[in-house]
């Protein structure tokens, strides 16, 4: 299987999606990890608070314990809108590699970023056959995530975790808060369909 993930910037897939990616490598799928933007910015003073260097460095060492491909569109950071030069650049991949699931971020994501990723990706992937939506964020939006679709990660949950240190600056930034909410996210998930750890996904559709 040809498996896309896509993500804004770099962590969003080891956050939303990264147990599920190692569970795809493990059985010997091909994965691909698309971000689409350098992920650098600046505070409203001018002070760098991430290198586009940086993040591009930490991600590569995070898809090294996933066992991904890393592509980057390296587009600007809060400047991604939904277009057909996005459309066409996510097209590209998805027809290039003969992609047969997409994960992707949830539609109602607040993030700018992430909202017209997933348009884009939408429209660009209209006829691959399983499509998922994840979330990589904790910040409440008009619509409720409505996850109907769940992964047991129970046994890529410390190799999840593992990627998510990879990012060692943004880590620091964020006082290590989202290992704390990860865990606790996966493991609230897994409990509802009895296993340790899970993720959980909004399905657009999904071939058997």
């Amino acid at each position: 299987m040809n498996v896309l993930a896509i993500g804004a910037h770099f962590d969003d897939l080891e956050l939303g999606c990264g147990g599920t990616l190692i569970k795809h490598v493990k059985r010997g799928d091909a994965v691909t990890m698309l971000v689409g933007t350098k992920s650098s910015y600046n505070d409203p003073e001018g002070n760098v608070i991430r290198r586009s260097d940086i993040a591009f460095e930490e991600g590569n060492k995070a898809a090294s314990v996933i066992g991904a491909k890393l592509e980057c569109l390296n587009f600007d950071t809060f400047m991604v809108t939904f277009d057909e030069d996005l459309t066409s650049k996510l097209r590209y991949y998805i027809e290039d590699s003969k992609i047969d699931i997409i994960y992707t971020h949830w539609i109602h994501d607040i993030h700018r970023d992430h909202h017209s990723i997933t348009k884009s990706a939408l429209m660009a992937g209209r006829h691959v056959p399983r499509f998922l939506m994840y979330r990589s964020n904790y910040y409440d939006s008009e619509q409720c995530f409505r996850g109907n679709f769940y992964s047991d990660i129970t046994d890529e949950m410390e190799t999840k975790i593992k990627a998510i240190k990879a990012y060692k600056t943004e880590l620091e930034r964020v006082q290590y808060k989202w290992i704390d909410f990860i865990r606790n996210q996966n493991a609230n998930d897994g409990q509802k369909i009895g296993v340790k750890y899970a993720e959980c996904f909004e399905v657009i559709r999904y071939l058997l």
